[in-house]
């Protein structure tokens, strides 16, 4: 039976909205943008589970909040990775030594086996990100132009103090620019970012994920400033790192397309919320909610004869600071219904594994 490596349950990330001084007098009530507003997901261990959605709705904030690059303002982070066994147990011996928990409480945390990913004292949480690591959209903005190839890759076991002499570390080094596709390492090593293509600059990103020897990978949108030609090789290399280490990956991006020949599972998110998700060819075959349906009927096809009824979504998408009641998409949706614009959909199964939040479908409650 297949594990889940990570557990996610109605995550929030609210930033408040900055007010001026008259509008702080009169308004008692601080406003909220709700970038992720109650996302639920697991993601099973060497499972590529994809994140899609328009520019905007919070996936990247998502995945940051995952990591705690930035805070959740609530919900729960659950990691359950072969790599918390040692962090599990010391947490637990600081909270029994500081009688913060119970023993019965203590048995019950050693059962579970999760580490809550929120609940993580910083030093705490700086040895997990070892094993739960990012890869950065734009490795034009990510990479450090002062810092050669080496330094880049080899900071992260600075920071974490790993590696006891410098052939130590150039040996990890060495191997991660190798597992990322960068051969011979030694070609690279001592070059700078702007000495490299844009393709190799990802591979620096992704080595330099890869050097902690990490078990799961927040990989935000990593092929969407490549060109096409690109984008394949970095797509294979990582389900190539699926297959060979066992690595588990959270994959965003806003191509359809993308999600379609590389996730097994996809979810389709709309505004801070997830509104449809389930396994990537049932939902791309079998679309449920109208947003899906949308967003797969503007995939461009390669067959020249194939015609599509394409749905063009009008207006724009409600100020995330001030929520419209009822369904977030109803005053985009082409199929509003009047319980669309006062109650919020509950969600229902539509087959196995595969639910969706919309009230044009009436399924078993999930």
């Amino acid at each position: 039976m297949v594990k889940d490596i990570l557990v996610v349950k109605d995550l929030q990330v609210w930033f408040p909205v900055r007010q001026g001084f008259i509008e702080s007098l009169v308004s008692k009530e601080q406003r909220y943008v709700k970038a992720v507003d109650g996302v639920s997901f697991n993601i099973k261990e060497k499972e590529i589970f994809c994140l899609v959605g328009e520019s905007g709705c919070g996936k990247t904030t998502t995945g940051k909040g995952i990591l705690r690059l930035v805070e959740p303002t609530g919900g729960s982070v659950k990691y359950y990775g072969k790599g918390k066994e040692i962090l599990l147990k010391d947490m637990i011996s600081d909270a029994l030594a500081k009688g913060k928990i119970t023993k019965a409480q203590a048995e019950k945390m050693t059962a579970e086996g999760g580490i809550d990913v929120r609940a993580l004292h910083k030093s705490k949480m700086k040895k997990l990100r070892q094993k739960m690591q990012i890869i950065f959209q734009d490795p034009y903005e990510s990479l450090n132009p002062k810092q050669s190839v080496y330094d880049i890759v080899a900071e992260p076991l600075v920071v974490n103090g790993i590696g006891a002499t410098e052939a130590e570390r150039e040996k990890r080094v060495v191997k991660a620019l190798e597992d990322a596709g960068l051969r011979p390492p030694k070609d690279f090593m001592w070059r700078y970012p702007h000495e490299v293509s844009g393709g190799q600059r990802q591979r620096v990103g992704i080595a330099g994920s890869l050097v902690l020897e990490p078990e799961f990978l927040v990989a935000d949108e990593p092929v969407s400033m490549l060109d096409v030609s690109i984008r394949s090789e970095i797509l294979k290399l990582m389900l190539d790192l699926r297959d060979n280490k066992g690595l588990a990956f959270l994959f965003i991006t806003h191509d359809l397309g993308v999600a379609y020949v590389f996730s097994d599972r996809i979810g389709i998110m709309y505004l801070g919320k997830i509104v449809e998700l389930g396994p990537t060819e049932e939902v791309v075959k079998h679309p449920a909610h109208p947003y899906t349906k949308a967003l797969i009927s503007v995939v461009p096809t390669p067959d020249p004869e194939m015609r599509r009824n394409q749905i063009i979504l009008k207006g724009e998408r409600p100020d995330p600071s001030n929520m419209p009641p009822g369904c977030r998409f109803h005053p985009r949706c082409p199929f509003v219904m009047d319980i669309c614009r006062k109650e919020a959909p509950a969600t229902v199964f539509v087959s196995e594994g595969h639910w969706v939040s919309c009230h044009l479908e009436k399924g078993q409650a999930k």
